[in-house]
Order: C-alpha cells, then structure tokens, then sequence
C-alpha cells in the first residue's frame, strides 16, 4: 500500500494552472533574467494586492535563497540578524546566513514559536549599554509568518514589531514562505497592504503554496531597493527563465488562486486538528494554519506510521513524540477523511 503523505506542503508538483500556462507559454520566446511581459505582469498584480505601486517585486527560487539574498544586501559586516530560536534561518539553512558573515541572533521564544517587540527592545537597549563596539550590532528583525509553528502574528504585533525597528534603526523582514495559509487562517487580521506597510521587505511563498517553486520578494523600503539586482545575480538567485517565475505568480495571483487554495489546505487540516483534539492529544502549539503539531504516545504514531508519513519534531517523554501532520494545497479530501479515521480508531 502506498503511504499517504502528510509530511509537508511541498510534496506535490504545481497547481494544474500553472502547469497548463507554463505548458501554453513553452515555445515562446521572452527576454530572460525577469525582464518578460509575465514578470512584469505578475509583479503588478500583486503590487496591487499590496495597494503601493511603489512597491519592487522580484522572483527568486526558493526560501533559503531569498533569506541569504535580502539580508546580506540589508546588513553591513558588523551586524547581525534578530530571529525566534526556533526561526528557519536559525535552524533550517545550514548556517545560510553565517556563511555571508552574519550572526544570527536567537531569541528564546513560546510555545508560539514567536518573538516579541519588547524582546527586540531589551536586545538593543542591552547592546547600547553593555557592548556596543564589541560586539555584533542587530541590525535587522526577522519574522516568519505563519512561524515554523504554524502560528500568525496578528496586526498590532506587527506594528508594534515595526515600530521598535525604527526606533532602534532595524530592518524588519518578514519571511512568507507560508504566507498564504497564515492569511487564509480563520483568526488572522493581516493583510498584503498592511504587510506592505508595517515592514521593509517581505516575501510571498509559492514553493510551499501552489507553485513549482518561487518566491516573491516585496521590497517597500527604498534604501534596500537600490541594486538589488545587482545583489541577487551575485547570490545565484537571478534566474535566466525568469518568465518560468513570472507565469506562476502571474497565474496564482489571477482571480484569487493564491488565497483559495490556501484557504482549503487550512480546512481540511482543521478537520485533522478536530479528530486529534477529540483524541485528548496535546497540540502544543494551538494555530489555524495548514500545519498541526502535537504530542502523541509512540504506540500510535507506529500504528500511524504503516499508512501515513508525518515529521518528527522533538521527544516529549519516555513514551510520548511531538510530530507534525501539514496539509497542502494540493491535499486530498478522501487523504483527510483516512486519517482522521484512523485517528479514531486508536
């Protein structure tokens, strides 16, 4: 029996959509490096999603790369990067943003998996005081949202967030590798405007929500706009089939693909989050995103483990693991229903 995976939300290929523009488009002929009529287009649309034409959009491959990408070009070489501990430029890209010469400076953070504006400020009030010259200087905050939890910052924390970076002469960069789940989220009251707003620099995820990959990188704050091209051929990331970026969030952003697909993963992994809830497990890290964390006995994860496939994130006791179950936007209703099935049967 082939196992049904629920192990992340970029297991799949693309969106049929994107694979039928992308198939349509094949044999035409573009300038390269981003400068095609469909990078064009799809930055547009979604610097009107963002309602600031002052906006600088650009396409990049993947996550990593765009972290690494904005914020060496943000940083001098002397500073270093505010993060949650559990932040995926701290855990998850090999030392990604080390390697450019910038420490990352982890925070010690909640079940929430989230950082806080007085955090930043005792961080920055503290390096005032004690270190200054002699030691790495913050120079930029960095947010997920939703977090590498499944959690979403709400607006006020958002601004709140931004108001501190100021204060304090901090970038604010906010990764939205999984942006569309977090604002699809039942609870959440960001949007694209206010994102536009309340940060320097942002990015919209597609690898993770509908795309063969890519991200959208969302650049508000002018001094970082400056050669920022210049900046992303020197790290790899100006891709020559740029349109290949162009067609797929030119077409996720068409009569709203973007936010209904995404919204649909959030749904069916309520539907899981409900069956594990009933079941009396803990879900450490309560959210309405496409991503369900928590603490089950061993004995069930096994019997689990024969059908479906899930991540493993941390030991809680002798007998009990916490794993991560994700939907996707190309989960499968009839996959959900099996699942919790054999959740109840436990």
């Amino acid at each position: 029996m082939q196992k049904i995976y629920f192990q992340c939300d970029y297991a799949e290929g693309a969106h049929p959509k994107i694979l039928a523009r992308l198939a349509a488009t094949n044999l035409e002929q573009t300038p390269g490096y981003g400068e095609d009529i469909y990078c064009a287009q799809a930055a547009e649309k979604i610097r009107k999603a963002c309602k600031d034409e002052s906006l600088a959009v650009h396409f990049l491959v993947g996550g990593t790369q765009t972290n690494l990408t904005v914020i060496d070009a943000a940083l001098r070489a002397h500073q270093g990067v505010i993060c949650a501990m559990t932040g995926h430029i701290n855990v998850h890209e090999t030392g990604a943003v080390e390697s450019c010469g910038h420490k990352v400076l982890a925070l010690p953070c909640g079940e929430d998996g989230k950082i806080t504006a007085g955090q930043v400020r005792k961080v920055c009030e503290e390096h005032n005081a004690l270190g200054r010259d002699h030691m790495v200087q913050p120079g930029m905050v960095y947010l997920s949202n939703p977090t590498e939890l499944g959690t979403i910052y709400s607006a006020a924390e958002l601004k709140e967030m931004y108001a501190v970076c100021g204060e304090f002469g901090l970038y604010l960069f906010l990764d939205g590798a999984r942006l569309g789940y977090g604002l699809a989220a039942s609870d959440n009251d960001l949007t694209l405007p206010l994102l536009a707003e309340y940060t320097d620099v942002f990015y919209i995820g597609g690898t993770k929500v509908g795309a063969l990959f890519g991200e959208a990188l969302v650049i508000g704050n002018d001094t970082l706009k400056k050669d920022f091209r210049y900046i992303m051929k020197q790290k790899g990331g100006l891709l020559a089939k740029g349109r290949l970026l162009g067609i797929q969030f030119d077409t996720l952003f068409t009569d709203g693909l973007y936010f209904e697909i995404a919204a649909q993963a959030n749904v069916y992994a309520e539907k899981i989050r409900g069956a594990m809830e009933k079941k009396g497990y803990t879900l450490p890290a309560p959210n309405h995103t496409n991503q369900i964390f928590a603490e089950m006995p061993d004995k069930d994860l096994e019997s689990l483990g024969e059908r479906f496939v899930y991540s493993y994130d941390r030991r809680v006791d002798d007998t009990h693991s916490c794993v991560r179950f994700c939907t996707s936007w190309a989960t499968k209703e009839e996959n959900v229903d099996a699942l919790v099935q054999a959740i109840e049967a436990l």
